[in-house]
């Protein structure tokens, strides 16, 4: 059982995953009423766009955070790098729930709602790797790849939540209500947990660690560790694509495409995202007994063979099959990002393991997650083939697995035997 000392480090560690996260999942699940709301009034997948290329801006942000709060991690410690990136979320996710639109400021109105989001991409750039590295340092043996999982979960339980609150909404408002000004009650709750992180995190106390960085962890992972980061990237390719067309796209594509209601489209993502939490800690709890690299191969060899046939269930006008198909989705993407964190963890260097991490993923999540709910729009309407995304799943699917062979099977080893076995 927990010690009460783990069980505040499980609490601290993924606290700042849920803010950033439901603060993400919020702002593209409400992506059309920010979208009439900041700019100024075009077809409705103009604004759209226009939303989601502000949502991509805070995503491209997100390399530069993981440089920076990556640092913070690797030269003054893991609690200071989380504390900072808590901070760094929750007053500008507050700001944007009182942002006035673009009727009272003008252009001005689309500037400062991406100057906050791009500090949000700053902050979420090192909030969720050094978080992974914190908990899964800080696992007993043999179960790295649970507590990896557990980790996951702060993320997913944020977008969770940020579902189950837009759902909740859009229940009990009016669609002219809750689009004129209902969707800046999640922006401001946001608030309320960043609190709650701060509290968790202060005092919390963190073990010595075997080795630091001797010099800027920046200089020595892109002198010394290239083959890492390319490693680290590809395999972030179907993360990043799967779960943000899945998650976060989807709720719009299913109420552009199909003209499903907002509250049966939110329902749905919720049911999915609640099933997610559980199937990723199962899924973790399994690759630390058979190992990290079978469990998400044939995670990512699912998603390339069902993409398009699940993508077809959820065309349907039935709410049945429309949930059965993200359900299929879930198991993909679950399996896979269940298991990828103390993968990473396992395969970088400890001295330079935040910095490592951070840039690896973020690289591919801020490019590649950041323009997938973008890209996804602007294919379903040039091409008028509403099954697009699919294709993308598909081919995100397929780098990952590739690049999943480069790396050695160390389940098993101690955390750093692991890293030393992984080429740099």
């Amino acid at each position: 059982m927990a010690t009460p000392s783990a069980s505040r480090i499980i609490a601290a560690g993924a606290i700042g995953n849920v803010l950033e996260w439901y603060d993400f999942a919020v702002y593209g699940y409400f992506a059309a009423a920010i979208g009439r709301t900041f700019f100024p009034s075009e077809d409705p997948v103009a604004q759209v766009l226009a939303a989601f290329g502000i949502f991509a801006v805070g995503f491209l942000m997100r390399p530069v955070g993981g440089a920076l709060i990556g640092h913070i991690g690797d030269r003054l410690g893991r609690r200071a790098a989380l504390t900072f990136s808590v901070a760094a979320m929750a007053i500008p996710t507050f700001l944007v729930g009182v942002l006035p639109g673009y009727e009272t400021l003008g252009v001005a109105a689309p500037f400062l709602l991406t100057l906050l989001r791009m500090i949000q991409g700053l902050s979420v750039g090192g909030e969720y790797t050094t978080s992974v590295v914190f908990m899964v340092e800080q696992a007993k043996p043999g179960s790295r790849g649970l507590i990896g999982a557990v980790t996951c979960c702060g993320a997913v339980g944020g977008i969770l939540a940020g579902s189950a609150t837009g759902t909740a909404l859009a229940s009990v408002m009016s669609q002219q209500a809750l689009e004129s000004w209902g969707w800046r009650i999640p922006f401001l709750f946001g608030l309320v947990v960043g609190l709650a992180g701060v509290f968790l995190r202060h005092g919390l106390q963190e073990p010595p660690r075997a080795a630091k960085a001797t010099r800027s962890p920046l200089v020595e992972v892109l002198r010394n560790h290239r083959a890492l980061l390319l490693r680290l990237a590809a395999l972030s390719v179907f993360n990043a694509v799967g779960f943000y067309v899945m998650f976060v796209y989807l709720v719009s594509w299913l109420q552009l495409v199909d003209g499903v209601a907002p509250a049966r489209a939110l329902g749905i993502n919720t049911i999915s995202m609640t099933l997610l939490l559980p199937l990723m800690v199962a899924m973790g709890w399994l690759s630390d007994r058979i190992g990290r690299r079978p469990v998400m191969m044939a995670a990512a060899a699912f998603a390339i063979v069902a993409a398009w046939p699940l993508f077809w269930l959820m065309h349907s006008s039935d709410p049945a099959m429309e949930l059965l198909g993200q359900l299929g989705f879930v198991l993909a993407v679950g399996a896979f990002i269940g298991c990828q964190p103390a993968l990473m963890a396992e395969a970088a260097p400890a001295g330079v393991r935040c910095t490592a991490i951070a840039l690896g993923f973020n690289v591919t999540t801020g490019i590649a997650g950041g323009l997938t709910p973008l890209v996804a729009t602007w294919l379903v309407e040039r091409t008028a083939n509403d099954y697009s995304p699919a294709f993308m799943i598909m081919a995100a699917a397929a780098v990952s697995l590739l690049a999943l062979l480069s790396f050695r099977e160390t389940f098993r080893a101690p955390l750093d035997a692991a890293a030393a076995a992984n080429p740099a």
